[in-house]
């Protein structure tokens, strides 16, 4: 992916280690000189997501991707991978979308990745969240 390329020679994170906690990506980026690690003290996170939402522009995330990790827990620097068909309207249909991909199992710790404010409220889904630095790699699939 030259895009995931061009992230790593912007912040030269070539040979740094990732915390990635799901399998499949650490396989997908296995030839990109980089070391794999179940540290949250590592040079930034890499991950999918489990929808991104439109009306807010937050990207939803659950035990799925970082476990049993707050926000706050993960590195400074993220780099999301989400395809087009995750786009959804809302957070309430980002929730029915987890639940009708779980098959008797549905996911916990649940939140949303998001560092702006609606207003003076802020979303109860981000509750307690940090500043991160966020790229996220959108892949066409429709």
């Amino acid at each position: 992916m030259e895009a995931f390329d061009n992230i790593m020679v912007e912040n030269d994170w070539y040979e740094q280690e990732v915390f990635c906690l799901e399998e499949q990506l650490c396989k997908r980026f296995d030839g990109f000189n980089l070391n794999f690690v179940n540290k949250v003290d590592s040079k930034f996170f890499l991950s999918t997501c489990e929808s991104l939402i439109a009306n807010t522009g937050a990207i939803l995330l659950s035990s799925n991707q970082v476990k049993e990790k707050k926000l706050k827990e993960l590195p400074d620097n993220m780099i999301i991978l989400a395809t087009t068909s995750q786009i959804v309207e809302n957070i309430s249909e980002g929730l029915r979308k987890i639940k009708n991909q779980s098959s008797g199992y549905i996911p916990s710790n649940i939140t949303t990745i998001q560092d702006f404010e609606t207003g003076k409220e802020k979303d109860f889904m981000s509750y307690g969240s940090s500043t991160k630095n966020l790229y996220l790699l959108l892949l066409e699939d429709l």
